[in-house]
């Protein structure tokens, strides 16, 4: 919880107490949620929940829809009850979510009233997040009691986030709550006397945009969020960070790319309290890199590597420093081990030798659901996860991704790297994008 600052004053006349720090606000909307009224809504949800649908530990509770400002609340609700979160894509097509479904076996289903109609019948039934219905579960009082008796370990799922893996089709990849309390800790900043404000444009239902949120909301920061069902607007996203004096700002890859090159549209905005913007997803190509600092020269660019099996960042730059190292990706997270091996042979590689990356640790996923084979196969028993990716590591400890081990081009008796050809094509004044298969 955020702690609001004390303040003095010679005069005889005492300060109005500070107004409580707002936990999110939705920028389409302009809806906002304070933390006293976090709490407030989150307890009573919980309660809700088990009261009226009878939600326990183990059960399954889908949730469908764009980003929305209860998303966060919901998330804690079903986290504090032992229920495992599966989201999913709103924009997901009937059989890509059927077999979502079969996966996870939720027993309900939180979803958007665009999106409802997708789904199909599920025990309990399908509670539209942005109705009445769902705010009255967030406002009846019904006491603690029927959260007595609920524990929930660390080694509990928490969610299940979809990903394809290193190979095959859609894996429901199932994180404990210690690989999230990893993720969180790991991401955690100095507490500041004056509340910080995090802009997240990523979607809350991939782990990126789930990570960031309950690292800003654990650390009592404002948590920002937009991309409802409206298509994204980069003058909206610089008025945000106008209006609401943004500090952090959370992008995927193509929109940085967008906003490297955007000059003429920024220069019309004040941007001045953005300190960094945080990238993950995919590598920047070192053009892009260099027009972003050079536009925004005072604003680190914080990259980071990860991968859903990982909940999530595994490698990522913290501090101004870790920016500083061009092409970089960051370093590894705290309680976590990474090695690089040979692809061959699995012998551990040297500094500055490329190969395959390893890690384990507490943000390495307990396994792929119902899928034993799969799991085996990028997870071994010593806890060593294979990342398919193939990349280096510097003698300062820095992540380097070179590209996935699966596209390397063979030529000659030699492997070449699509990404390294693309960035060296995109360091081309003349060339917009690339790319090389």
């Amino acid at each position: 919880m955020f702690h609001l600052p004390t303040s003095s004053s010679p005069s005889s006349t005492p300060l109005l107490p500070l107004p409580p720090p707002a936990a999110i606000i939705d920028a389409d909307t302009r809806r906002r949620v304070l933390y006293p009224e976090l709490i407030f809504r989150l307890e009573n949800l919980v309660s809700s929940l088990r009261a009226q649908f009878g939600l326990s530990k183990g059960d399954c509770a889908l949730v469908f829809s764009p980003n929305n400002i209860y998303t966060p609340i919901l998330y804690l609700s079903l986290f504090s009850l032992g229920v495992v979160i599966s989201p999913i894509n709103p924009a997901a097509m009937v059989p890509e979510i059927q077999h979502q479904i079969l996966l996870s076996k939720p027993v309900i289903a939180f979803a958007s009233s665009d999106s409802a109609h997708k789904l199909p019948l599920l025990k309990h039934g399908i509670v539209n997040i942005d109705s009445v219905e769902f705010e009255s579960l967030m406002e009846n009082q019904r006491g603690k009691k029927e959260r007595a008796g609920i524990k929930v370990k660390q080694s509990d799922v928490a969610t299940i986030l979809y990903s394809s893996g290193t190979t095959g089709p859609v894996k429901g990849v199932a994180l404990t709550h210690r690989n999230w309390t990893a993720n969180i800790a790991g991401g955690m900043r100095p507490v500041r006397t004056i509340q910080t404000v995090g802009y997240c444009t990523v979607p809350l239902f991939h782990a990126y945009g789930m990570a960031l949120s309950l690292r800003l909301m654990a650390s009592g920061e404002c948590l920002v969020i937009t991309g409802g069902n409206r298509r994204f607007d980069m003058r909206k996203m610089y008025s945000v960070i106008e209006e609401y004096r943004v500090s952090q700002l959370a992008l995927a890859p193509p929109l940085v790319v967008t906003m490297a090159g955007d000059a003429e549209v920024m220069d019309g905005y004040d941007l001045s309290s953005l300190e960094v913007v945080i990238c993950g997803g995919a590598h920047l190509s070192k053009s892009t890199i260099e027009r972003l600092k050079n536009r925004l020269p005072k604003v680190q660019l914080a990259q980071s590597y990860g991968l859903t099996e990982t909940t999530g960042r595994v490698f990522a730059t913290l501090g101004p420093d870790e920016t500083r190292t061009e092409g970089a990706t960051g370093k590894l997270m705290a309680n976590c081990e990474a090695k690089v091996v040979d692809p061959e042979t699995g012998a551990a590689l040297p500094p500055m030798k490329p190969g395959e990356l390893w890690v384990r640790g507490d943000l390495v996923m307990k396994g792929y659901v119902d899928d034993e084979e799969a799991t085996a196969a990028v997870l071994g028993r010593d806890g060593w996860l294979r990342t398919g990716d193939l990349c280096y590591i510097n003698n300062q400890g820095y992540l380097f991704f070179v590209d996935r081990i699966k596209e390397l081009i063979k030529y000659k008796g030699y492997q070449v790297a699509p990404a390294e050809l693309e960035h060296l094509l995109n360091g081309h004044p003349d060339v917009v994008e690339a790319a090389v298969v």
